[in-house]
């Protein structure tokens, strides 16, 4: 069996530098702010918040050089290549709209949207403008995920057969929260599931056939989900997710010629081993790079400001209909369970 290859984009600060603005200054667009200016060339210039308080203490807080109490203004900022949108997921469909309808290239966080159809928008608007868009499905642009997308490139495992992953939080429970409501999209197919049903696509792609089971929350929303999904080929992915336990964040891809094993958490910069039929470890790696957690978000920055150099409209490693297949799928996994908000 072949030994590891290297990864091909190593360095987020090899990629050309874009200005970018940020709709919905919370958590995870400070972490990627944080990111992109720790890693890469490119800046965070802009922000843009319904509170004026908020977005200035935004850009206060992540050296951003302005902050403006509206949206629209924010994309309206011809200083701005690119508007990362990172409200909550019932809002990416408006917020990825306004950002399309002014011109700009975006990035819109995971999920792309709360449905496969408003994701289809989405889609349809950026294709019709000629602007770039792409889910942020960071983990993959990691270096992890390119030696394992080389070396299913190259079939080294063989006939895939067994797909796994699994992403599991404990969230304590409040009705009102973005996690439990449904008004906001709330479950956790769609906040830590989409990562482990698009593990399983970026091994088999769409699946032939959808069994999902699970416990819904007070609020009707899904609490936990298990889905097994089968490809036409006849191989098999079995994926977990839940809001209510901690579970160990770890994925595979088996074949008949060996396996692949990602380290925890397999959604960040994390290792891998990569197993003989034999049961036996051909080669590990662990990434060197020294961006842990959410500081490997620059490694989705860099790709998507090479691809728009590259004069590109979606990434050649997620497509836009991928995105949108992936979200079929949670649809019809969250249809299975009855849980709230479907449609």
């Amino acid at each position: 069996m072949a030994s590891l290859p290297s990864p091909r984009f190593p360095d987020p600060a090899d990629a050309p530098a874009l200005r970018w603005g940020v709709i919905g200054p919370g958590g995870i667009a400070a972490d990627f702010t944080d990111a992109l200016h720790a890693h890469t060339t490119q800046r965070m210039v802009a922000c843009g918040s319904r509170s004026a308080e908020r977005a200035a203490a935004f850009a206060a807080a992540h050296g951003v050089e302005r902050a403006y109490d509206s949206y629209e203004a924010l994309v309206a900022d011809p200083e701005v290549d690119v508007v990362y949108v990172a409200t909550p997921h019932s809002e990416h469909l408006e917020h990825a709209l306004l950002a399309i309808a002014a011109g700009k290239h975006v990035l819109v966080e995971k999920p792309l949207a709360a449905t496969a159809e408003q994701a289809r928008r989405i889609a349809d608007a950026a294709r019709a403008a000629g602007v770039f868009a792409m889910e942020a499905m960071w983990t993959r642009y990691l270096p992890q995920t390119d030696i394992v997308r080389q070396l299913l490139d190259a079939g080294a495992l063989g006939e895939l057969r067994v797909v796994t992953a699994d992403f599991g939080g404990n969230a304590a429970f409040d009705p009102a929260g973005r996690l439990w409501d449904p008004a906001l999209a709330g479950g956790a197919l769609l906040d830590l599931g989409v990562y482990v049903v698009s593990w399983a696509s970026f091994a088999l792609g769409a699946p032939a056939g959808i069994i999902a089971t699970g416990t819904l929350a007070p609020t009707g929303v899904d609490e936990q989900a298990a889905l097994i999904l089968s490809s036409a080929r006849g191989a098999q992915a079995l994926l977990s997710t839940g809001l209510r336990a901690g579970t160990p964040s770890l994925a595979t891809i088996c074949g008949a010629d060996g396996r692949i094993e990602l380290d925890s958490p397999f959604w960040g910069p994390s290792g891998l081993r990569l197993t003989g039929s034999d049961g036996r470890v051909v080669e590990a790696w662990r990434d060197p790079y020294g961006r842990p957690h959410r500081q490997g978000m620059s490694y989705e920055a860099a790709a998507l400001a090479r691809y728009v150099a590259e004069g590109r409209t979606e990434s050649p490693l997620h497509s836009l209909a991928e995105a949108v297949s992936t979200l079929a799928t949670i649809d019809e996994a969250r249809r299975q369970l009855g849980a709230a908000g479907v449609g």
